[in-house]
């Protein structure tokens, strides 16, 4: 019986029926529609039967797979297509489960129009949204088997295409069926993640149209496998929620390694920008936490190699500094800096091999390549600092500067041991080209929370060194954080008549930078002055030390202040003029220079009518007889080419040529000014830092000092030849201090040293000599302590407290 209901067709299920009447003899006559219609009302009445219409639609579609009827395998899929579009009952889910057998099925077979049809099956069946979630549907096959679609070999170009195309199609249907899914979590797993991110990097490298073609098709309408992945790409991480971060990005720079992306990193500069633009803000510094890590696991792969992450990190804080970047910021510097030095580990080493090999070439090379990762470090510190919010940015500063090795302190130490003196100044220099990049565009509203000691007196430390690279660069970073109105730019070494003053903005002083310089200020006169005669100054310098002067006019200069800068210029004048080091006449022109700009640029500032007719007056005769005193010359002309031109000596005789303190005093003498603070010569004070710095100069300074202190100027004095005396003390003073041994140095210091000490000794014990007490005197006999009591009567009172 069971055999004649199987043959006889009146005999067999409805539902069979139905199916089997929407397949035509030819199958080049399509789906019946009218057929078709019947057999979607029969499964929308009843549900309960769509599982058995899926598993016989599926058993057919199985059988013409094998027998390679294809047309009917055409059909059978646009049959389900449309059962699963109409029906979304409870019922659906066994229905489901034929419908993806049978997309299995189809992505199994060699057959390229069958991957394809399956897929686009596939892709439709992802976007139904589903009433309910399943709890036991598994994706594993579809990803492993899309994936190894885009990467598709097939010898034929256009073919391989269109796999690579389905592929990538289906997987961003994974990603759109699952991602929304609570329980298909799964597909963030790194075994799954491990199989779909390479395989839409895979298809982005071959992006030779992309740029054509931004719209994902080519110029027939084919479809493009790097923009469509690409675009699948930016949907995944769209979708990846804070705890799938990790894992999205891993792949990446696991791929990224692989196919060696990192040099030239082109590749992996534009995969990070789509990563960061794709994933939500406050997931970024995930990213750069992965980078970083990243970085750390590479310390001893090729420069090119380090480098090229580094410039990927570089995009990275880019983006994500006008975002949220959370607690990553310290770390970020931190890792950075620790490459840093490591690179110029890298470099001293290669170096010194490389001097005592014969391999030239090659070491240069390295060397060459480690500069590349050093460069590329400073400009990502520098731009992700330079992007953060001030307060931020402040503690940035702090950190960085923590950094620098700093004579005398215990990061100098450790630094001269390991790197020593040219590797120390290769660090210096790299961290503060990085600090005046996160500097630039600083604006605090009070100095003594921009420049706090802790930052400052390194600063300082560093710009007392006998290195004119150096000191170009910290007057740089002050240039950036005081100059809060960019006034810079109006700024120009010159004495010649302009309206730059009528250019530049400012504000009145508020009383905390008041307060400020009065705590700081001599410690900026100090640094203006001493930076201004160290012997291998060049035409930069200068540059940089007259806008220094005329920034902290504009910024930080009341009255008190403007009367300072003045006493330092005359006094800068004064100290090239009597060239008591044996300053090169380069350096005594280029410091009168500087005076005459500074205070031309002041005259216009203070619009004081009898001062600028003085300054103008000395500036004009120095036009006619001595232009070497004047910045167009020393400034603007080669070094070689002024050599020739200048003086061999200054006449001091010729005070027209020299700005003059008592014109100057008598210009300003009146109300606002206390002109009569000019009469008191500026002399910098000598610090420690002087020491620490290790200057050649500082022995000079303090024996000076000494000696004079030492040696008191006899009663009567032949004044014509004092001055010869004075230089011939001098003299001497410094050939002491300069050939004696050490020894005898130390012994002559100690004897003077003794000798202050016992006589402080003599004073404190005349002065803190405790008074009697009404109590008694604490004495001491026999091991016994005894008190001695004193009457009131027999004190001795001051006569004030007695009435």
């Amino acid at each position: 019986v069971a055999g004649v209901c199987g043959c006889c067709g009146p005999l067999r299920p409805r539902y069979k029926r139905l199916v089997d009447n929407i397949f035509p003899e030819d199958p080049k006559d399509g789906l019946s529609k009218s057929d078709m219609e019947k057999l979607t009302f029969y499964a929308v009445s009843a549900p309960e039967k769509l599982d058995r219409i899926g598993a016989y639609l599926a058993e057919r579609l199985s059988r013409d797979v094998v027998r390679h009827r294809y047309g009917y395998v055409v059909i059978a899929m646009e049959a389900l297509d449309q059962l699963l579009m109409a029906c979304h009952s409870q019922s659906i889910k066994p229905f489901v489960e034929s419908f993806l057998h049978m997309v299995a099925k189809l992505l199994e077979s060699r057959e390229p129009d069958l991957q394809v049809l399956g897929t686009n099956s596939f892709v439709k069946f992802a976007n139904i949204e589903e009433d309910t979630p399943s709890y036991h549907r598994r994706y594993d096959f579809f990803v492993s088997q899309f994936s190894a679609m885009c990467h598709s070999t097939h010898e034929d170009p256009e073919t391989r295409t269109r796999i690579r195309v389905a592929g990538i199609k289906g997987l961003q249907g994974v990603v759109r069926k699952t991602v929304n899914d609570e329980l298909q979590a799964i597909i963030w797993e790194p075994q799954h993640m491990d199989k779909l991110i390479p395989s839409m990097l895979f298809n982005m490298q071959d992006s030779e149209d992309l740029d054509s073609t931004p719209s994902g098709t080519g110029q027939d309408g084919e479809e493009n496998p790097a923009a469509l992945a690409e675009s699948c790409f930016r949907e995944l991480l769209g979708r990846a929620a804070y705890g799938n971060m990790n894992n999205a990005v891993r792949p990446v720079l696991v791929h990224l390694d692989n196919h060696h992306l990192w040099d030239p990193n082109e590749f992996a500069v534009s995969c990070f920008r789509i990563i960061m633009y794709s994933i939500q803000a406050q997931h970024s510094h995930h990213v750069i936490q992965q980078v970083l890590n990243h970085l750390d696991t590479h310390n001893k792969t090729t420069p090119r190699v380090r480098a090229g992450i580094v410039q990927v990190l570089l995009e990275t804080v880019a983006i994500a500094a006008k975002g949220s970047v959370g607690p990553t910021v310290l770390e970020v510097f931190n890792t950075l800096l620790k490459h840093l030095r490591m690179s110029v580990d890298f470099e001293l080493g290669e170096s010194s091999r490389r001097n005592s090999s014969t391999s030239v070439s090659s070491g240069r090379g390295k060397e060459s390549e480690e500069r590349i990762v050093q460069n590329a470090i400073i400009q990502t510190i520098g731009f992700f600092g330079g992007n953060l919010p001030d307060y931020q940015r402040a503690e940035v500063m702090m950190f960085i500067m923590g950094k620098v090795p700093v004579y005398g302190t215990p990061c100098h130490t450790l630094d001269t041991v390991k790197i020593g003196h040219q590797g120390t100044k290769r660090i210096q220099t790299m961290l503060l080209s990085s600090l005046i990049m996160v500097t630039s565009g600083f604006k605090s509203k009070s100095m003594a929370a921009a420049l706090p000691p802790p930052f400052l007196d390194p600063l300082f430390s560093i710009s007392l060194m006998e290195d004119s690279e150096l000191r170009q660069l910290v007057l740089e970073i002050l240039h950036n954080i005081i100059d809060r109105h960019d006034n810079r730019a109006k700024l120009r070494v010159s004495v010649r008549g302009s309206d730059d003053a009528l250019k530049i903005k400012r504000e009145k002083i508020s009383k905390q930078d008041v307060a400020f310089m009065k705590k700081h200020g001599q410690q900026l006169y100090r640094h203006i002055y001493l930076g201004c005669k160290e012997e291998d100054n060049v035409h930069k310098n200068f540059e940089l030390l007259f806008t220094t002067l005329a920034i902290l006019t504009i910024e930080l200069a009341n009255e008190e202040v403007v009367i300072d800068l003045i006493r330092l210029a005359i006094a800068l004048q004064d100290m090239a003029l009597a060239n008591e080091e044996n300053m090169p006449m380069f350096i005594r022109c280029g410091i009168m220079a500087l005076v005459a700009a500074y205070l031309n640029f002041l005259s216009q500032m203070i619009a004081n009518p009898p001062f600028c007719q003085h300054v103008s007056k000395v500036i004009e005769l120095r036009n006619m007889d001595a232009p070497y005193l004047l910045p167009e010359v020393i400034v603007f002309i080669p070094l070689l080419l002024l050599l020739p031109r200048l003086p061999e000596s200054l006449d001091k005789e010729d005070r027209l040529l020299y700005f003059q303190t008592s014109d100057m005093a008598e210009c300003l003498a009146g109300p606002g000014y206390n002109a009569e603070r000019l009469s008191i010569p500026y002399v910098p004070q000598v610090t420690d830092e002087d020491r620490l710095t290790r200057r050649k100069s500082f022995v000079d300074t303090i024996s000076l000092q000494v000696d004079i202190m030492s040696n008191s100027l006899p009663d009567k004095v032949d004044t014509t030849g004092l001055e010869e005396q004075e230089r011939e003390k001098r003299r001497q003073v410094m050939e002491k201090f300069q050939k004696a041994p050490f020894e005898e140095i130390a012994a002559h210091c100690e004897s003077k040293a003794n000798m202050l000490h016992n006589r402080l000794a003599q004073i404190f014990e005349l002065t803190i000599r405790p008074p009697p007490s009404p109590s008694g005197v604490v004495s001491i006999s026999a091991g016994h302590t005894q008190h001695q009591s004193v009457p009131v009567y027999e004190m001795k009172f001051p006569d004030l407290c007695v009435y």
